[in-house]
């Protein structure tokens, strides 16, 4: 797709800037759709073609998509190594849907997938396929360690984010989804203090801020007047996503392994969203060395097609024959789509080159960082960041920091799309914007995104 929407410094004033007005589409899904509908209402776009890091709507407007499916298109939109492999498939006239029955697609895509697991958890691993979604791996990565180790509680973290179904939901740190609902159907999670750096839960930060977050959890598992029972697991994202992209620190995750290890207590790495080369590394968990028990994946997997499956430990795997199922688990189209795009990962090095083009983005936001001071926190790993949004003016925390400010960030969002950008938000109050790209995006890309969200920046400041 022939996009021309790149800004060279001297031309912002005479920028484009799209004005939305209700188009048929969208009306006509806002009469019909739920009222459960999220992302139109706040990128109300209906959307026509798409390629690589471009989308098209049906008014001819052309936008950078740095949401990409939530981190789903790590290729991009319609990368020709996707499109063949589907095609592929099609032409083959393989069976597309075979429950968990066997084919060569399928034996492909887990040679492929083990291929980019550490040694030590490649040589004892396996896999589950779940229904298409990653809260139903989650769902099974309770079911797993739950049977496995006879025990029912789970420990969670405030501000995770592991998916919308019942059991998944009550993982969530977030509490607006789970407000309306009373009580869950899940019983037994018990949630822990994140190593939220920026906003230290202990007001500490830093090193310090990591060693009593280390002693809670193990004086927790050790305690006989503790109040919580020993755990079957604790479940963590290596880097919170919808929790507003925050990275774990890396002593604190290699400090959680060892003292859950020590206990007999299943580790899960939710890699739903960081996996997959976003981080720059395979898997996010692998910046700290790690070997978890449990490796729920997701999202990228499936080469933009719904697929997600549980990776495990020997060790887990005593349950029965059927004790996780579901009709849509067979996916061989996602399969080989998975596959083309792992092996493309690995061949192009993309891991080095999300590491490289998050410095770059993450550079060109600590410039303007310099000129903006509600631009508070600037966090992430790869191609996965986000910009805190506080208020200057505001009153400090314990450490120092401005409050939230929340009603800057979708005012930034707003600006971003009337300039040909799409982002989405995401923290505490929704006071983050993320990015997301696809993992091929090009240096000069990453310039025009980081202009544009200058200029964006710049609009919203201006109008608060």
């Amino acid at each position: 797709m022939s996009v021309a929407i790149r800004f060279t410094e001297g031309q912002e004033a005479g920028e484009t800037l799209y004005a939305f007005d209700e188009s048929p589409l969208l009306a006509r899904q806002s009469r019909q759709e739920s009222n459960a509908r999220s992302y139109p209402r706040r990128i109300p776009l209906a959307l026509k073609r798409a390629k690589g890091l471009y989308v098209e709507d049906v008014e001819g407007r052309h936008f950078i998509d740095c949401l990409a499916g939530a981190g789903t298109l790590a290729l991009g939109h319609n990368h020709p190594v996707v499109i063949d492999a589907i095609r592929q498939v099609l032409a083959d006239e393989l069976p597309l849907h075979t429950l968990d029955l066997t084919t060569p697609v399928k034996d492909q895509f887990v040679q492929d997938l083990f291929s980019v697991l550490p040694t030590a958890l490649a040589s004892e691993a396996k896999i589950q396929f779940c229904g298409p979604t990653g809260t139903d791996a989650v769902e099974a990565a309770l079911k797993l360690v739950r049977t496995a180790t006879g025990r029912s509680t789970v420990l969670s973290f405030q501000g995770g984010y592991h998916g919308m179904s019942q059991g998944a939901l009550s993982l969530m740190g977030s509490l607006g989804p789970k407000k309306p609902l009373g009580a869950l159907l899940s019983s037994g999670v018990q949630f822990l203090p994140f190593p939220y750096d920026y906003r230290c839960p202990f007001g500490l930060g830093g090193a310090e801020g990591v060693k009593v977050n280390l002693h809670y959890l193990e004086n927790l598992l050790s305690d006989p007047e503790s109040g919580v029972q020993l755990p079957a697991a604790v479940i963590v994202e290596a880097v919170q996503g919808e929790g507003g992209m925050i990275p774990a620190d890396l002593d604190w995750l290699r400090g959680v392994r060892a003292i859950t290890e020590k206990a007999g207590v299943a580790l899960i790495i939710d890699e739903i969203q960081s996996g997959f080369a976003r981080t720059g590394k395979m898997f996010a968990f692998e910046h700290a060395g790690i070997i978890p028990d449990v490796v729920v994946m997701s999202k990228a997997i499936g080469g933009s097609l719904p697929l997600a499956v549980v990776v495990y430990r020997q060790w887990l795997d005593t349950w029965a024959p059927g004790a996780h199922a579901g009709t849509f688990r067979g996916n061989q189209m996602a399969m080989a789509a998975g596959s083309a795009v792992i092996r493309y990962l690995k061949e192009h090095d993309v891991c080095a080159h999300a590491a490289a083009m998050g410095e770059r983005l993450v550079a060109h936001l600590q410039t303007l960082q310099r000129e903006y001071p509600q631009l508070g926190d600037i966090r992430g790993r790869g191609l996965m960041i986000g910009v805190e949004l506080v208020d200057p003016n505001g009153t400090p925390d314990a450490q120092g920091h401005p409050p939230y400010l929340p009603q800057l960030a979708p005012m930034v969002q707003r600006e971003c799309l009337k300039r040909g950008l799409i982002l989405e938000l995401g923290g505490r109050h929704g006071s983050v914007v993320r990015f997301l790209p696809p993992l091929v995006i090009s240096a000069e890309q990453v310039d025009d995104v980081a202009a544009i969200f200058a200029r964006a920046v710049a609009a919203a400041v201006a109008a608060l």
